[in-house]
């Protein structure tokens, strides 16, 4: 007798088994916490050279596809050479090619001309910490000459804390600096591992860039063949606003932050502010930090100005103020447009909430993360609206009082104010 599968007694088999599985892992999760810590990371380190493919092929995927838009097919059109399956397969090798001698060759630049002279500069701030306590001491008793009770105070809290700092600067914070620049320069175990997933993801990177239609030929039928056709369409239109909107976020935020670095380093070098350089650096880093970045970034480097000179640190602040105004009403709206959609509210939850959770990574990437999270509960609010036949336009239900449960239309809240003013036109009305 041939058996016949019962398919409600096994869809029940199925999620009787599921539960049973997830109950297990959410068990295994609470009491063993840290044994999936200590898989992650070890799981985590083997695939670091894939992460690092992944990361160096989006971010050089621009890059490329400029290079074989606007340089190479063009030239070859011109040129009228035929453009086949093998010719552009050879553009795409030579394009990969070019994208990392390019970002090599930045690297490279930033680490030869900006790491020395940062270097130079926090060993000759720590060296001359006493000659700055002594410029601030001086400065605190000119502008407090004529309160000699303020002063005192004044005086005695600063030299309390800057003997404070310089203990730290010469018992802690230099000999790790040298040790760091020891490790460097020697190449330690962590630098050659670094470098050894640095290179083994370039290389990933190579072929991810070289055959990226490939890879999302492969993910697409993947997704046709496990979901239905409406909702793999709906995977991919999410899986697309997700790359516009990470990609556009990070790539702009990387741009924005090198034009900011620059002007910043072009301005203070013209007001003549001490460690262009480094406070430059510090700026345009931290200013990839969304919303807090800039502060991050000038509170340190004004205080490294205001021990050599107090009045070049208002300068500075200043200046910061005006280039971050620029950045923010200009440039930044120039280069990111609306890519995340989200209001200042937001970013401040997304960057507070990210930040605490991963560090300073969370921080950079919590804004794009948090817009496709945003943009998933929005996508997934109005797909509930829609199956109920209601209306899915916000401004619809802006001062909404009930919605009509026969025409399933919104019906305005009516003030106290409205209802007086129809009030008054019923009798204006009346008496005509």
């Amino acid at each position: 007798m041939k058996f016949r599968w019962d398919k409600k007694y096994l869809y029940w088999g199925v999620t009787a088994l599921t539960v049973i599985c997830a109950s297990m892992l959410f068990y295994f999760g609470i009491f063993h916490m840290d044994v999936l810590i200590r898989g992650f990371r070890i799981l985590s380190s083997v695939m670091m050279p894939v992460i690092f493919g992944v990361v160096i092929a989006y971010l050089l995927t621009p890059v490329v596809n400029f290079l074989e838009e606007k340089f190479f097919f063009p030239f070859m059109k011109r040129r009228k050479i035929e453009i086949n399956k093998k010719k552009k397969k050879a553009v795409r090798y030579i394009c990969v090619f070019f994208a990392l001698l390019f970002a090599l060759l930045i690297i490279y630049s930033l680490m030869a001309m900006i790491v020395p002279s940062i270097v130079e500069s926090i060993i000759s701030i720590i060296n001359d910490m006493p000659r700055y306590v002594q410029n601030v001491g001086n400065w605190l008793n000119s502008i407090l000459k004529d309160n000699p009770e303020l002063r005192s105070t004044a005086i005695d809290f600063f030299n309390s804390y800057s003997s404070k700092m310089e203990t730290w600067m010469n018992v802690q914070l230099l000999p790790q600096l040298k040790e760091v620049l020891q490790q460097f320069t020697t190449g330690v175990f962590g630098a050659l591992v670094f470098i050894k997933n640095f290179l083994i993801g370039a290389i990933i990177s190579v072929y991810l860039m070289a055959d990226k239609e490939g890879f999302l030929t492969q993910g697409k039928m993947f997704i046709y063949a496990a979901f239905d056709a409406e909702r793999a369409n709906d995977i991919i239109r999410g899986c697309r606003f997700v790359n516009k909107t990470f990609g556009g976020f990070v790539n702009g935020k990387i741009v924005d932050s090198a034009i900011i670095g620059v002007l910043c380093y072009i301005l203070t070098s013209v007001i003549g502010t001490p460690y262009a350089i480094l406070v430059s650096v510090i700026v345009g880093v931290t200013n990839v930090i969304p919303f807090f970045g800039p502060y991050l970034g000038a509170i340190p480097s004004a205080f490294i100005i205001l021990l050599v000179n107090p009045m070049q640190c208002l300068y500075f602040l200043i200046t910061i103020l005006l280039l971050q105004q620029f950045d923010g009403n200009i440039l930044g709206p120039k280069i990111l447009g609306g890519s995340t959609g989200l209001s200042s509210f937001m970013v401040i939850v997304a960057i507070l909430l990210f930040g605490g959770l991963l560090g300073i990574p969370g921080m950079i990437i919590g804004v794009p993360v948090w817009a496709v999270i945003v943009a998933g509960l929005k996508y997934l609010r109005n797909s509930w609206l829609k199956k109920k036949d209601l209306p899915t336009e916000d401004n619809l239900y802006q001062d909404v009082d009930y919605i009509n449960p026969e025409t399933l239309e919104p019906v305005k809240l009516v003030t106290e104010e409205k209802k007086e003013e129809n009030e008054k036109k019923k009798r204006s009305f009346l008496r005509k």
